[in-house]
């Protein structure tokens, strides 16, 4: 049987997979920092330990989620509109040929989840898949583009993950660089 939506659940569940071994990890690496500063003792007042630790992973996997989601929106985004400006395709058959693309990810987030006790190995798991992905996006969408239109491609979507990242990078050290300015030493 073939249907057209039988992978159209995968980026969902890949979202959750990799959201989940992030969670996890970031989850035991928190809970050894609350103990260590003692502030573990006293939410066991109001909580169980059991009550802490699903707290804790609810908490960080709607947050993971939220980035994840928030990511394959961008994604899906740039990846349209870098057609739009250089592909040949008006009918959609591209967007077609790379829904295929979402077993790379979903084969990614269950090695995410062996990975699970490593930040390093998710992380990089996650580098590699997108950049399998990106692979595959480019050879199956390279038929309805000219030499040109490929080169921009590659270079539409390069420029706007590394500004975006870089922006990111750049507020965040910004406002890391203001508070500790502001704290009085």
């Amino acid at each position: 049987m073939k249907n057209t939506y039988f992978m159209s659940y995968f980026p969902l569940l890949s979202i959750i997979l990799f959201s989940l071994s992030l969670s996890i990890n970031i989850e035991m690496v928190l809970l050894d920092f609350l103990k260590s500063a003692g502030i573990y003792v006293g939410m066991r007042e109001f909580f169980s330990d059991g009550g802490i630790k699903l707290a804790l992973l609810a908490l960080l996997l709607i947050l993971f989620f939220c980035i994840y989601a928030a990511l394959k929106l961008l994604a899906d985004t740039i990846n349209e509109v870098s057609l739009l400006f250089f592909s040949k395709d008006s009918e959609g058959e591209s967007l077609k040929k790379i829904r295929g693309g979402a077993i790379i990810y979903f084969i990614g987030s269950i090695i995410s989840l062996l990975m699970m006790s490593s930040l390093i190995g998710i992380l990089v798991v996650f580098a590699v898949t997108t950049v399998v992905y990106f692979c595959y996006f480019v050879y199956k969408i390279s038929s309805s583009l000219s030499i040109v239109g490929l080169v921009g491609v590659i270079f539409f979507q390069v420029l706007t993950w590394s500004s975006l990242f870089i922006g990111v990078i750049y507020l965040a050290v910004k406002v890391y660089n203001s508070i500790l300015a502001s704290l009085p030493i």
